[in-house]
């Protein structure tokens, strides 16, 4: 294992750590969402508003922009210095807000045809369809401060700082916690006060980056250019990588249009499922291809490539490590999750049963979800952008076609296991279309086999104590730390690598 897969594993520890911070408080934020809007038209109206700009998120900040943006911010560094990247950075800010500001003034004066577009099955109700017209309205203008926070993400993470911008969704929970609560309290709309929660978030995230880029030597006054041949190249890069690097989130959408058509209530459950699925990938999937991305963008750079292949086959191994547990658990214990989180207030006992259901066919595609990340992060650092935007183009066609069939049978679970199943098409395709980049390099089918058994022990184990409730989530880190403890007495190298990074943080070395 070489120096930089034990690096990216002490960045993946540090991101993973602050991710796990920011999952808890988000799940306490849904929690009180959850209490104040149930999963009624309300809820279905906000979620709506908010997965619009958020999307965009995805799509223009760390899904596209971040990942186009840190190889070239890498190879300008290397080649041309310090400063040249630093003006590369100030020219890529400048036209992130343009163009995220046309957009946005678009999305303002077109937000009731877009919810329509989004949300169909809205147009059957005209105070549900105005109702989120309005929200779109209010927090829309967050994709500028947030993509913005993807790009100071981009530079920190290519100077070896990834804490800050981990943190960063502390802000966005801690508001919309604070904004449910003021809106219950005061009697005011609670979907309208969730709306400006979200866009005084995006402001308060932006400010909270600029001490860390200054204490990094970096900042936004000084030269820049329209014309900057960096600018262009991320450009090139970013634009056909919408697709490729974001086509789990493109179905998320599609599955709120075709979500609008079923019973009222279907879009909240496959949001709160989604969410307790993205628990996990947030603190692993998301902490792996973020600390994995330098390196990989180094090593390509560079023309290191049997490095490059030994790190990357290091990244999906520690994801699959830490993701195939995590879908045993979550499928051992979706019921009982569900009811101790959400199962409260307007969240019905039927609602925990819809929800967990959605949760299930989700967590069979944890572990793709988390390996389509460094997959793609591999992709970008070899500055390779046809091969995510064809296999998302197939993902897509899949995940629309298992949608629209499952859906009739099994109604809002047909979507979730239509995201799941075009997921691992994606990883598949993925895989085939570096193999022809790289050659052989694909090493961990044998581990992959040994943690899916320790899984399936684990899970197994789990889903004996659903009899007891709410009180069989209380026994999930005991599993966890099973699970670490026998992988480390086998001697398994990510168990050893990550109890090492874990020593070292406790013990104050670097």
């Amino acid at each position: 294992m070489n120096s930089h897969s034990k690096t990216i594993a002490k960045n993946a520890v540090v991101v993973g750590g602050a991710t796990l911070a920011s999952r808890i408080l988000g799940f306490i934020r849904d929690l009180i969402v959850a209490f104040a809007l149930g999963a009624g038209p309300m809820a279905d109206a906000f979620f709506v508003a908010f997965r619009l700009p958020n999307l965009l998120r995805r799509l223009f900040g760390e899904g596209s922009l971040t990942m186009a943006f840190v190889p070239v911010f890498t190879r300008t560094r290397e080649e041309d210095g310090e400063a040249e990247a630093h003006a590369f950075a100030r020219s890529t800010l400048v036209w992130l807000v343009l163009i995220l500001g046309v957009i946005t003034l678009g999305a303002i004066l077109l937000a009731r045809p877009l919810v329509m577009l989004v949300a169909p099955g809205f147009a059957d109700d005209p105070q549900l369809l105005t109702l989120t017209a309005e929200l779109v309205r209010i927090c829309f203008p967050y994709i500028i401060f947030i993509s913005g926070v993807a790009l100071c993400m981009g530079i920190l993470n290519s100077c070896n700082h990834f804490l800050a911008p981990a943190l960063s969704p502390c802000v966005l929970n801690l508001m919309l916690i604070v904004s449910a609560l003021v809106g219950v309290g005061l009697g005011w709309s609670v979907p309208h006060c969730l709306a400006w929660g979200v866009l005084l978030a995006g402001l308060g995230q932006w400010l909270q980056q600029q001490p860390y880029l200054a204490g990094v030597g970096f900042s936004w006054r000084g030269p820049w250019s329209f014309t900057h041949p960096g600018v262009k190249k991320t450009g090139r890069l970013m634009l056909p990588t919408v697709f490729g690097a974001a086509v789990y989130q493109i179905n998320i959408v599609l599955g709120t249009a075709l979500a609008s058509f079923l019973a009222a209530g279907s879009i909240s459950y496959l949001y709160y499922a989604d969410r307790l699925v993205q628990f996990p990938l947030g603190v692993f999937g998301v902490a792996v291809s973020t600390a994995a991305l330098p390196s990989l963008s180094l090593l390509a750079a560079t023309g290191r490539l049997d490095e490059f292949r030994q790190t990357l086959s290091a990244s999906l191994r520690l994801t699959l490590f830490i993701s195939l547990p995590a879908t045993a658990g979550l499928l051992a214990l979706a019921g009982p999750i569900v009811s101790l989180l959400f199962g409260r207030g307007a969240f019905s006992p039927e609602a925990v049963s819809l929800t967990a259901w959605a949760l299930v066919a989700y967590a069979v595609g944890l572990p793709a979800f988390g390996l389509v990340r460094p997959l793609v992060s591999a992709c970008y650092a070899l500055e390779d952008t046809r091969t995510p935007v064809r296999v998302g183009v197939v993902s897509l066609v899949v995940y629309v076609v298992s949608g629209v069939a499952l859906m009739q049978v099994l109604d809002h679970v047909g979507l979730a296991l239509a995201t799941t199943i075009s997921s691992w098409v994606n990883v598949a395709l993925l895989l085939r279309g570096l193999n022809q980049r790289l050659g052989h390099w694909a090493d961990f089918w044998r581990v992959a086999a040994m943690y899916a058994g320790l899984s399936l022990v684990m899970g197994l184990a789990a889903w004996l104590t659903v009899g007891l409730g709410r009180w069989a989530v209380a026994l999930i880190p005991l599993w966890g730390v099973g699970y670490a403890l026998v992988s480390w007495k086998l001697k398994v190298p990510e168990a050893l690598m990550v109890a090492d990074v874990l020593r070292r943080k406790f013990s104050g070395r670097s």
